[in-house]
């Protein structure tokens, strides 16, 4: 199943992108992050572990990223889920960002993940 998600807000892409690439920040703005345990810059190949609030650390390996098209990749394992990630940071007409994330993966943890991804986009772009 794959699902889209949006949120607008007053944050300038340049903010935006700063933000997804230092993965030492996303627990920052994704409430259900505790910490990431990667390299801090965002590059295509990194592999890593995000620890959540709640539950076991999940795997990552992060298949893209262009910095100059605010674009970013990646697909995360727990056990048997697998799901992939497409990033995108956009400039909103007259100001500020659009951040679009694309859930790919099994319906139910889509559905349940789609509100988390939500609710950390609109931290994200504030």
């Amino acid at each position: 199943m794959r699902r889209t998600v949006r949120a607008a807000g007053a944050a300038s892409v340049r903010t935006v992108w700063q933000r997804y690439a230092d993965t030492a920040a996303w627990s920052t703005w994704a409430p259900q992050i505790r910490s990431v345990e990667a390299e801090r810059k965002l590059r295509a190949g990194m592999r890593g572990r995000v620890r959540p609030v709640v539950g076991p650390g999940i795997a990552f390996v992060v298949e893209a990223v262009d910095h100059e098209a605010h674009t970013w990749q990646w697909r995360v394992r727990l056990g048997p889920v697998r799901m992939r990630l497409w990033h995108a940071v956009l400039p909103r007409d007259p100001s500020g960002t659009i951040a679009e994330l694309r859930i790919e993966g099994p319906m139910p943890v889509v559905v349940a993940y789609a509100p988390l991804a939500r609710r950390a986009l609109r931290r994200l772009v504030r």
